[in-house]
């Protein structure tokens, strides 16, 4: 304080003061022009344990942290220099436990008609902000960095007004969005969808986004955005951002599905002209094809010839090629409807169509798994038709599991060479005489439309071994 007598005034000023800091939530500090400290509010004990003559005397900067060190003393020497304007700045200021606590203090020099001598700190606890603002600095990066190296495009929409005049405008892109679209978030920022991609796109955009503020939940939906050749269909969905129950923002994640939409658009058209062709098939060769079988019979009964022998068999083989035709057309279809499926009566009701002859079969493991029964029977039998007409008279064939989610068909055969083993699957390949060429691509066929594979190998007593790997949902059990 000032030397000399006081007048009554300046008594009744000072006490005035340190009746106002004693009683105030902050803590009041005095430090001279050396930094030392020259008086401490009461506050100081529960702010940072202290009793105030344990500070007193001391210089403020052995108890600032090493790091904030240079930053309090550059604020200080602002002060001291230009008196006119508080500084404010946070360190971290040693707690009586030994514990660093954050410390916002704004500084205010006393001129020399104050009633202090030196520097004026009025400073409060921010710990507990602090902490707050690093979570919330480390959960920002944590976005920021999701934002700029996830592969799926992401955009952010701010809702502007109210129910009934809502606008939205595009805030930012992510990088993975600038490059598949070739749209910077510079060129959309405060933008509207029918300022960026025109009235008619920009009206489907926001009837979208109008939907899920409605519905307060995050949405999913495909939409036709085009944007280039490469980028036209897209996967979305869009999460709305709550403020005190209103929705402020739409967050988007979209996917350029553009590949998978004209596969998908491919399938169909070979779908149908499978159909169409599967239809020709069905009638306009087949009825030719029975009249003609038909006719050969009375023929054959009414007269001997050497050459009907060889003509019933070649209306035989186009009579399998048909319905061979027709299955491999109609089987190559996704499936859609699945059932429990017992191994063993689909084995027994499929090896009772084969003309097995003295081939015998084995079923090693009891198993039930989730298929098309209907289709399944067109691969068991055609598996077990390949054994017995690619094997001995008296081949034997065994089905059995391996491993948690496989099925195994295999003989004691011949085999099938290692070199041979792709080329077997493909459409007319076939070693056995009078056999379509088709039965095994039907088996293919139908696996893959469970979403199965299928694989060929030895057979444990060295013939072929046919291997199902199935999915997840069709387990064994």
């Amino acid at each position: 304080m000032k030397d000399g007598p006081a007048p009554v005034e300046d008594h009744e000023t000072t006490a005035w003061y340190r009746t106002l800091v004693e009683e105030v939530n902050d803590l009041a500090t005095v430090v001279d022009t050396d930094g030392t400290i020259t008086y401490v509010s009461p506050a100081v004990t529960r702010i940072l344990g202290y009793d105030p003559d344990e500070l007193i005397g001391h210089e403020g900067y052995e108890f600032v942290h090493p790091d904030d060190r240079e930053r309090n003393a550059e604020a200080v020497e602002r002060v001291l220099s230009d008196g006119s304007e508080p500084e404010t700045v946070e360190v971290r200021f040693k707690h009586a436990d030994g514990s660093w606590r954050w410390i916002e203090a704004t500084m205010r020099n006393r001129l020399d008609d104050s009633v202090i001598d030196g520097i004026l700190l009025s400073s409060r606890d921010i710990t507990e902000r602090k902490a707050y603002e690093l979570e919330a600095q480390e959960l920002a990066d944590e976005y920021e960095a999701l934002l700029n190296n996830v592969e799926d495009a992401i955009f952010l929409v701010d809702v502007v007004g109210g129910e009934d005049d809502v606008r939205f405008e595009f805030e930012r892109l992510s990088p993975s969005y600038e490059r598949q679209t070739g749209i910077t978030t510079e060129e959309v920022r405060g933008r509207t969808p029918r300022d960026v991609f025109g009235e008619d796109q920009g009206a489907g955009l926001e009837a979208n986004y109008h939907r899920c503020v409605s519905a307060g939940t995050p949405i999913s939906y495909e939409e036709e955005l085009v944007v280039d050749e490469g980028a036209r269909f897209w996967q979305t969905k869009l999460a709305p951002v709550l403020s005190e129950g209103d929705v402020t923002r739409l967050v988007g994640v979209t996917r350029n599905v553009t590949d998978r939409v004209e596969r998908e658009r491919q399938l169909r058209q070979q779908n149908q002209r499978l159909d169409e062709f599967a239809s020709v098939i069905s009638h306009d060769l087949r009825n030719p094809l029975n009249v003609a079988q038909g006719r050969a019979t009375l023929l054959a009964e009414e007269a001997e010839s050497d050459h009907l022998e060889p003509l019933l068999n070649a209306l035989d083989r186009m009579e399998a090629i048909v319905e061979d035709t027709l299955t491999l057309a109609r089987q190559g279809d996704t499936i859609t409807s699945t059932e429990p499926v017992s191994l063993t009566d689909l084995v027994g009701k499929c090896w009772a169509t084969v003309d097995s002859g003295d081939a015998t079969i084995e079923i090693i493991d009891e198993v039930t798994f989730e298929g098309d029964p209907d289709r399944l029977r067109h691969v068991f039998e055609n598996l077990f038709r390949n054994a017995v007409e690619h094997g001995s008279s008296d081949v034997t064939v065994r089905v059995g599991s391996h491993g948690e989610q496989g099925i195994y068909v295999e003989d004691d055969g011949p085999g099938i060479p290692a070199d041979e083993r792709e080329s077997v699957f493909e459409a007319g390949h076939s070693s056995a005489k009078g056999g379509t060429g088709f039965g095994l691509t039907i088996v293919k066929r139908i696996v893959e439309a469970h979403g199965w594979e299928l694989a060929v190998t030895d057979g444990t007593a060295g013939g072929a071994r046919f291997e199902i790997e199935m999915s997840e949902d069709s387990e064994l059990s």
